[in-house]
């Protein structure tokens, strides 16, 4: 076992692909001698040369748009989206192309192996335009995947497994955790399951359900609600599309309540579809509303920033109110 922080994981299993397979291509805007804004791509370049780790124009429509040729056309692309909040102008060849190559040719052709890696969420004081979190924009979308890590140990081993995965996959990264995060992490490669989610910590009271940088979040909120005698079990659910429904709904069916938590606005957010599904699978064993702790229905704020976020204190709360209910 290594120490990494997050991005030294991702760094290392973009590395251990590249190395794998001939066929795994990186690329995206200063993502080549620069290492990326973040440095997520850091050495690639020099170890791999420019024909697999380059530089982009400022293009995202442009970037998916070359990641949908490669891989239709058998490579392995992992493109960057710089920040999350600028997919959007590539939201078209993702929704309309990526995910729907499989399915208009009658799986005749695909583009399995795409990743759009993207680093995405607050909490680095980055206003409007670098905090989104975008990822229930394209739960509604057939034929993706969207992933998001909890830490270095799951950043690399589902990044290596979404870049072996037969369909494209959009991998959200937690930028706040980026250097924050650090854990042991195998040097080796492997990887992690996609559409399965994990029982980070088991308890009879409550389920506490979240993903990515809201992790940390929903454990201290935990761990208050334990100095209260509140036993909460925390699952990460790490993949957004699939999602993990029968993991959710057997803890929920044990301890008959539920706390979404994530850092997207409430309204349209992919809490709502976790509640839908779960007052459905377990609407008799319900003891209390599912509560839903997310951010504000507003553009995300700079100077607001710490109000905004669905923190430990909202979530706690809204613990309190479910065990009172």
């Amino acid at each position: 076992m290594a120490k990494m922080n997050m991005l030294q994981a991702i760094n290392n299993a973009l590395d251990l692909a590249m190395e794998k397979d001939d066929g795994v291509v990186c690329f995206g805007e200063d993502v080549g001698h620069f290492g990326g804004v973040f440095r997520a791509t850091s050495k690639l370049q020099e170890k791999y040369g420019k024909a697999r780790c380059f530089n982009t124009p400022l293009t995202e429509q442009g970037i998916a748009g070359f990641a949908n040729g490669m891989a239709a056309q058998g490579m392995k692309p992992v493109a960057e989206i710089q920040f999350a909040d600028y997919i959007f102008p590539a939201f078209d060849q993702i929704v309309n192309e990526s995910a729907k190559f499989r399915y208009r040719s009658g799986d005749e052709f695909n583009v399995g192996g795409l990743v759009f890696r993207t680093p995405y969420g607050g909490g680095i004081a980055g206003g409007h335009y670098h905090s989104q979190s975008p990822e229930a924009y394209f739960a509604h979308t057939p034929g993706l995947k969207v992933v998001v890590p909890r830490d270095p140990y799951q950043a690399k081993g589902l990044l290596l497994a979404s870049i072996n995965s037969p369909d494209p996959v959009i991998f959200f990264e937690p930028k706040r955790l980026y250097r924050a995060s650090v854990g042991e992490v195998p040097e080796e490669y492997y990887e992690l399951p996609i559409g399965k989610a994990e029982v980070v910590q088991e308890g009879t009271d409550l389920t506490l359900l979240a993903w990515g940088a809201q992790m940390e979040i929903v454990q201290k909120a935990a761990d208050m609600a334990e100095k209260d005698g509140i036993s909460c079990e925390i699952i990460d659910l790490r993949s957004i599309l699939p999602w993990d429904v029968e993991t959710v709904a057997q803890s929920v069916l044990k301890t008959g309540r539920l706390v979404i938590n994530h850092e997207a606005p409430l309204t349209g957010g992919f809490a709502g579809e976790v509640a839908a599904t779960i007052q459905q699978r377990c609407f008799l064993h319900l003891e209390s509303p599912i509560e839903r702790v997310c951010g504000l229905d507003v553009p995300y704020p700079l100077a607001l920033e710490k109000e905004y976020i669905a923190d430990h204190l909202k979530t706690y709360e809204a613990i309190v109110r479910s065990i009172n209910f």
